[in-house]
């Protein structure tokens, strides 16, 4: 992937991991296109830096996907990478009546999002970089945030397929693994012990540059290279009280 030069959408990257993303890609010279469905998200952060094209969009509402299409399609037919980093954190139990509803909240962001934007945005005949946004968790499941992590494994899945798939159309796809990082992802508050945004994006790109498409960092490498036993040991430490016989 080119570094500069682009024209990048970025779903929900006015905060957090998709934040670090945007000001970095802006300083590499890349035209950035940011999308999410808080419009006061947004507008601080057009305020911010004004080159930034910003578009309000509920990526949980299929309607909303097709029209964000449609929007690229005749305001940014040159758009050529896509970066699906969209995702909903939910701290729950089984035990918590809302527990469906907060599930379906997650599964249609995490996963329905960036398969029905994939889906769409490889009509573009100028796509040529996806970039998956996953999580060290889908290796190992945190049990406090059961439906996130399955989601994220889900869509580590997918992207293996996805980068077999797409190779006919000359479309590179490219996998984001971050570990916890200092966001608010899951809650103001929950992750304050953990690295900072600006670090993980430093050791990507120094990724990207040397043409890596797995993006790792911390716990995530430790993850993507550990034997089964190894996972299950991490599981275990994770989880105090939980246990599993296996894991795959």
């Amino acid at each position: 992937m080119n570094l500069s030069g682009n024209k990048i959408l970025i779903t929900g990257g006015a905060s957090g991991i998709g934040l670090g993303l945007t000001e970095r890609f802006l300083t590499e010279n890349n035209t950035v296109i940011v999308c999410s469905r808080r419009a006061s998200a947004l507008k601080e952060l057009a305020d911010k830096y004004p080159a930034i094209i910003t578009r309000v969009c509920d990526l949980s509402v299929e309607a909303q996907r097709e029209a964000l299409y449609q929007w690229i399609l005749t305001s940014h037919p040159d758009l050529n990478v896509l970066v699906n980093n969209a995702g909903i954190q939910n701290w729950m139990s089984t035990d918590d009546d809302d527990f469906y509803e907060r599930a379906k909240q997650e599964i249609t962001t995490n996963i329905e999002a960036p398969i029905h934007l994939t889906t769409l945005f490889i009509r573009l005949g100028s796509l040529q970089t996806i970039m998956n946004v996953t999580s060290g968790l889908s290796f190992v499941p945190l049990t406090k945030v059961p439906v996130y992590s399955a989601t994220k494994a889900f869509l580590h899945s997918f992207t293996i397929s996805l980068n077999h798939l797409l190779k006919e159309k000359n479309i590179e796809v490219i996998e984001i693994i971050p570990p916890a990082l200092n966001t608010d992802l899951g809650g103001i508050g929950l992750h304050l012990a953990a690295p900072p945004v600006e670090e993980f994006i430093a050791s990507i790109f120094q990724q990207l540059q040397v043409g890596k498409t797995e993006l790792t960092f911390g716990f995530s490498e430790e993850m993507t290279k550990s034997s089964p036993e190894q996972l299950k040991k991490t599981f275990d430490f994770m989880n105090p009280g939980k246990s599993v016989t296996t894991v795959s």
